[in-house]
């Protein structure tokens, strides 16, 4: 995580000396070795006083809160330092943010004209996300309850910057909407290298997204490295030295890694080293990507699939799938399948039925999560209704679609008391090469008609079930169904954008005060580093 940087408490030292603070250490005259007082430093030159904007902080998203006072302002002067307490919790904050402005780390928590003090407060009352900004008497200072906090203060602070030279004299408090807020990438059906999805995340870091779900296990691929089951994984795949690599950057940035891997369905790679899993229809033909959920060894492979990555990825959520088991895609699922039949019959009575099996695999799959620690999210059309067996109440759902068979409203969901996570399909779905009526979305339309509470169609739900504790956030999504469609190139492209536009939203699903085409000319000016 942080690391203590050398460098500061060097440049602390000489701040020390040209304060006229007394520095004790060995001198050769001193008697028997004790230490003497070194000789007082000459007087520090006068600081420079800053001189900062008048207009409010600009940064993507836009800060919720700004409170101006009169003063001078805030701006990098030649005696500016980034002042913190290194002692494991600011670090990574105070390091990075001092490369950015290109000043030194200073260790400690007295400021002086020019500076910027990092805090950490736990006594604060702000939430764990939460920060304020303050520019006042040429001291610029950023406080949190947490590092995520100071984090995405120093975000702003950067931004604002960039965009207008400082920060003008007053206080930003600022706090995100939701608490998840994510981006989803598809990288089983498409390789992606290590170092774009870096890039992806340092991306996501300035635009304060906190999450990134990794499908990494699909009909087309399964693409991290295995020592249990090496015999699964394609050839094109991610090491987990890479892995270990992604997650460390990830975590300096305040982003939590959600692996997933999905099942009952969408196990095509996997199937391929174990054919005798396979599901079967009644004329012995396979189904695709469907793992025969009435065999006990096939979900003992999934499970030690899941404990092995589990090692690997330290979060906290694990996402299951769930989805689009292709069983209860027929008309007749009883007729079509007699094994999976008379299996839901033994376990459920006479009454039991594909479905009734499909639902206790996920809640046992979701048993071994919770087993390892981990909050289980499922797709939304794994989550059936009716039947023998309900699906269990400690998971999060991922809604995405109301396409599927036995389409439920997300009302039904949230009613029923399960907390959601808006992935909708019609916004917030980027499909590599446009199959089956999806489009590619656009900034626009996500920037000027989605909110978190827009989960299905373009109308949000009852104001009622919408809110932070029943709708958790959302993610934008790369699905790579036809992968050779675009390149990675292509793809960081087309989604830059959106990612900007659903960062502002989840951060504040309020109308943005900037017009589209003035929200997208400062995000072209942050990105090229161009000031106004």
């Amino acid at each position: 995580m942080a690391r203590v940087v050398i460098g500061g408490v060097v440049a602390a030292m000489v701040v020390l000396v040209a304060l006229g603070v007394v520095v004790f250490g060995p001198d050769p005259s001193a008697e028997n070795g004790e230490p003497v007082a070194s000789p007082p430093p000459t007087p520090e030159e006068p600081r420079v006083q800053p001189s900062g904007p008048q207009e409010a902080p600009r940064a993507i998203p836009a800060v919720r809160s700004w409170e101006p006072a009169d003063g001078s302002g805030w701006a990098v002067t030649p005696d500016t330092r980034v002042v913190a307490v290194l002692d494991g919790v600011l670090d990574d904050e105070a390091e990075r943010l001092a490369d950015e402005l290109s000043v030194p780390v200073v260790e400690g928590d007295e400021a002086l004209l020019g500076d910027v003090l990092l805090r950490v407060d736990p006594d604060s009352a702000l939430d764990r996300e939460e920060y304020t900004l303050t520019s006042r008497d040429g001291v610029l200072t950023i406080t949190g309850s947490h590092d995520a906090g100071v984090f995405y203060g120093t975000r702003t602070l950067v931004q604002s910057v960039q965009e207008l030279g400082g920060v003008a004299e007053g206080e930003v408090r600022d706090v995100p909407d939701r608490p998840q807020r994510g981006f989803m990438l598809d990288i089983a059906r498409k390789h992606f290298p290590a170092e774009w999805i870096e890039d992806r995340l340092r991306q996501m870091g300035d635009l304060k997204f906190n999450q990134l779900q990794l499908h990494f296990s699909d009909d087309q691929g399964f693409r991290i490295e295995s020592e249990e089951y090496p015999e699964v994984v394609s050839e094109e795949h991610l090491t987990k030295d890479e892995v270990r690599r992604i997650l460390a950057l990830a975590e300096s940035l305040h982003i939590t890694v959600i692996p997933e891997i999905d099942s009952p369905g969408h196990l095509g790679a996997v199937l391929n080293a174990y054919p005798d899993l396979r599901l079967l229809d009644r004329d012995g033909e396979p189904v695709r990507g469907a793992i025969d959920i009435s065999q006990e060894r096939a979900g003992e492979l999934i499970d030690g699939l899941t404990r092995e990555f589990a090692q690997l990825f330290p979060g906290p959520y694990w996402h299951l799938g769930g989805d689009e088991y292709g069983a209860l895609y027929y008309r007749d699922p009883q007729a079509s399948f007699p094994g999976l039949a008379a299996a839901a019959r033994e376990e459920f009575g006479s009454e039991g039925t594909v479905q009734d099996l499909a639902t206790r695999w996920l809640n046992d799959r979701a048993d071994t999560a919770r087993d390892l620690e981990r909050l289980p999210q499922v797709w939304n059309d794994g989550m059936h209704a009716g039947g023998a067996i309900q699906p269990d109440a400690e998971r999060e759902v991922t809604y995405w679609t109301g396409r599927e068979i036995g389409a439920r409203p997300p009302e039904e969901y949230l009613e029923g008391g399960w907390q959601l996570i808006n992935m909708s399909s019609e916004y917030l779905y980027y499909v590599l090469g446009e199959p089956v009526g999806f489009v590619y979305p656009t900034g626009e339309r996500i920037y000027e008609e989605w909110t978190p509470e827009v989960l299905r169609g373009s109308e949000p739900v009852d104001p009622a079930l919408g809110g932070p504790e029943n709708i958790l956030g959302g993610r934008f999504a790369v699905w790579c169904d036809l992968a050779d469609r675009q390149s990675v190139e292509e793809v960081a492209d087309g989604i830059r954008l959106p990612l900007h536009a659903t960062s502002q939203k989840l951060w504040n699903p309020d109308e943005p005060e900037l017009s589209w085409e003035e929200f997208t000319a400062l995000a072209d000016r942050l990105e090229a580093g161009v000031r106004t």
